[in-house]
């Protein structure tokens, strides 16, 4: 894999904690801007941005996916979500070592958070574990049906909690991440869309751009 040595960076702003809705209904949403996925494989030329904030305890995203056609069948948390439509993050706080933590939501709701050692493109991921309290996230979507565009929106909280033992965490002030932001939509053969771009598939960590926390 050849390393992305210009990599985009994207300023973090911190606010305090609040309720996730599935809409982005709380105001400290105002606080950042939309930033736009590229699509980057596949015929489905949809809207597709989403925001990231964080506190001191986790990081919220929200996504935007404009959509015709939901595909999501799967109703169980833990599954191949990556097979019907699905947002996904990436986050890989410490480059000295290549595990990353990959989170996923469908429309209706459904997650599957993993961490995942990535050995020369051998990436099975691992469930968490004691999941609950402190270290379980917290997400909601929404899919609007009526008028156009039709779409639908998924909002997430993920704890720094959970993401322990990774160095790097929580971050501080000037800390920077690697990470990646994408979806996926079925409506016809896949459709890829992504942050930073990528050749084959998601799980390409050399190339994941910079998230810097303000």
């Amino acid at each position: 894999m050849i390393p992305n040595t210009h990599p985009q960076t994207l300023c973090v702003k911190k606010a305090d904690d609040f309720e996730v809705s599935g809409t982005g209904s709380s105001p400290l949403w105002g606080k950042t801007k939309w930033i736009p996925l590229k699509r980057v494989k596949g015929e489905a030329a949809y809207e597709t941005r989403f925001k990231i904030l964080y506190s001191n305890k986790g990081i919220y995203c929200l996504y935007f996916c404009e959509d015709s056609k939901i595909t999501s069948t799967l109703k169980k948390d833990f599954t191949d979500l990556f097979n019907e439509d699905v947002v996904e993050a990436f986050f890989w706080p410490d480059e000295s070592c290549p595990v990353y933590f990959e989170y996923e939501l469908s429309p209706y709701n459904f997650e599957l958070p993993i961490l995942v050692p990535n050995n020369n493109g051998d990436f099975y991921g691992w469930l968490p574990w004691h999941y609950e309290g402190d270290r379980k996230t917290r997400h909601a979507t929404q899919i609007v049906e009526e008028g156009k565009p039709k779409s639908w929106t998924a909002e997430f909280f993920v704890p720094f909690e959970l993401l322990k033992p990774l160095q790097n965490v929580p971050p501080k002030k000037g800390t920077r991440w690697r990470a990646n932001f994408y979806r996926i939509d079925y409506d016809f053969e896949p459709t890829y869309y992504s942050w930073e771009p990528i050749d084959q598939h998601f799980h390409e960590f050399e190339k994941f751009g910079v998230i810097e926390f303000d």
